[in-house]
């Protein structure tokens, strides 16, 4: 395993290819220090004292070669490691308000590691093989990688081969003896700039028209031919307070020019039924991390609402302990439909866990759902007061120090020091330009709730429910039921 400096020294030798505000930039722009402050963090909790007794949460032990690895490059070989991934996800969310970041690679990585071992049983292709020898390389150096999933899309009734521009669907535009040409954009590619791996998976499911379309490879984040077109964003935490971070996050519009990718790192190339699978097992994967990071965000506003009421002397009102019920109530659900979804995960084929469907998707859908009134409430107990606070220079002038520190005392129990402390970092994960990100992410990321809708209603067996009611009711029911999950079955009446 590496530390962060070697990871940044690796950021550094990278081809230039990011755009931002117009200009190519460097990845040691300033703008971009947040989101590589996340991922360093990833590193640094490894081998931080304070985080001894979670090395085996941290770490795991490579199914391919043996060795420790950290666990953002594993595969998961047992409901154990689903469970560690998600105990890992919130206790390092925690370090770095609150998106850790690194999920998309790992959970891109375990969506091929299935499809690759499928594909290779239906048509006898060496898939799994090639993606394992990737692994093997990405593993033993310790890399970080994003997942480009989500296409432009362009007329969204129509499907990938009815768009009057194909590309708006990432495609392969050219077969060669020593691999594929790809052309087309990603967007919402989170921390592409910041690393080095770019796990390129289909969007959709796909028809016998669209083998062009069903494409899984692995792509240098500065290969030729990607240019990464970025939005990033920093929590304006202060450094002169001794706040942690800064942090923050790194979205890209990915465009892939003719990108050249040879057959070792192709893992799906035309099998259109399986490039649906491969879109939505990533999407479970995914909805699975969120059971950790999502938890973690809102721990992290529960923390921020009791530390409001307390510098505004309000911790004790009936009314402050029910908003941090429902705050408590949000994040332990949705991180035990997380363990529910581990404990009730499926071997595949290929010796990979995958998690329930049911458990992951009600998880998300409740998270997601329920995001807004989370920063609701916490403005309830703020007060406007992060909104307006006087700025940092303000508070450092000799002249108009004494007056802001007399006018904001509140709770004489809290210094002013910490008051001023506590509204400043509220400011910035409330008010603030990545706040405002996180919050649509809250809704969209994985998937929206809507998407988790019909993934709950597909998965879920309503006739099981429905033969319930008509045994309550004295109606005849002709068919076995079971509920599988509570390990119970009903006979014949």
């Amino acid at each position: 395993m590496i530390t962060s400096s070697e990871y940044r020294k690796r950021l550094s030798k990278m081809r230039r290819n990011v755009y931002m505000n117009g200009q190519l930039i460097d990845r040691a722009h300033p703008r971009l220090e947040g989101a590589v402050n996340v991922i360093a963090k990833t590193y640094d909790i490894i081998t931080d004292p304070e985080f001894k007794e979670y090395e085996d949460i941290l770490t795991a032990t490579s199914h391919l070669t043996g060795k420790k690895i950290n666990r953002f490059c594993n595969v998961h070989r047992s409901v154990a490691d689903l469970l560690a991934k998600q105990r890992m996800t919130r206790l390092t969310c925690h370090q770095v308000i609150p998106c850790v970041a690194r999920c998309m690679g790992i959970d891109a990585t375990n969506a091929n590691s299935v499809i690759s071992w499928e594909a290779d049983q239906a048509y006898g292709s060496e898939y799994h093989k090639r993606f394992e020898n990737w692994l093997r390389k990405f593993q033993e150096n310790d890399c970080t990688g994003c997942c480009a999933q989500t296409d432009v899309k362009g007329n969204r009734p129509w499907r990938p081969h009815e768009q009057l521009d194909p590309d708006l669907y990432l495609r392969v535009v050219e077969t060669k003896s020593d691999g594929i040409v790809i052309r087309g954009a990603k967007v919402h590619n989170s921390v592409a700039p910041c690393v080095e791996w770019i796990m390129v998976l289909p969007t959709r499911r796909l028809t016998k028209e669209e083998g062009a379309w069903a494409v899984s490879c692995a792509v240098p984040a500065d290969d030729e031919g990607v240019k990464l077109i970025v939005s990033a964003t920093l929590y304006e935490t202060s450094r002169k307070l001794g706040m942690p971070g800064p942090f923050g996050s790194a979205d890209s519009m990915t465009i892939f020019d003719n990108v050249f990718v040879p057959w070792e790192r192709v893992f799906l190339n035309g099998e259109y039924e399986l490039g649906g699978r491969l879109a939505l097992l990533f999407a479970l994967y995914h909805r699975h991390s969120y059971t950790g990071c999502k938890p973690a965000m809102t721990d992290v506003l529960t923390g921020a609402t009791a530390l409001m009421a307390e510098c505004n002397g309000i911790e004790r009102e009936a009314h402050v302990r029910e908003k941090l019920v429902e705050l408590i109530c949000t994040s332990e659900l949705c991180y035990g439909a997380g363990v529910a979804a581990a404990i009730n995960a499926q071997r595949s084929g290929s010796g990979t866990y995958i998690p329930d469907i049911l458990y992951c998707n009600v998880s998300r859908r409740h998270a997601g759902v329920n995001i807004y009134h989370e920063f609701d409430i916490l403005a309830d107990i703020a007060g406007g007061m992060p909104a307006t606070l006087p700025r940092e220079e303000d508070w450092l002038n000799p002249e108009t120090r004494p007056l802001i520190e007399k006018y904001m005392m509140r709770n004489p129990n809290v210094s002013i020091e910490d008051i001023h402390r506590a509204f400043r970092w509220v400011q910035a994960i409330s008010c603030s330009e990545p706040a405002g990100v996180m919050q649509y992410a809250g809704v969209h990321g994985g998937g929206s709730p809507r998407m988790e809708q019909i993934a709950i209603m597909s998965s879920y067996d309503i006739e099981k429910t429905k033969n319930i009611a008509k045994r309550l009711a004295g109606i005849p029911v002709d068919q076995k039921y079971s509920f599988d999950r509570l390990g119970v079955t009903l006979g014949e009446r």
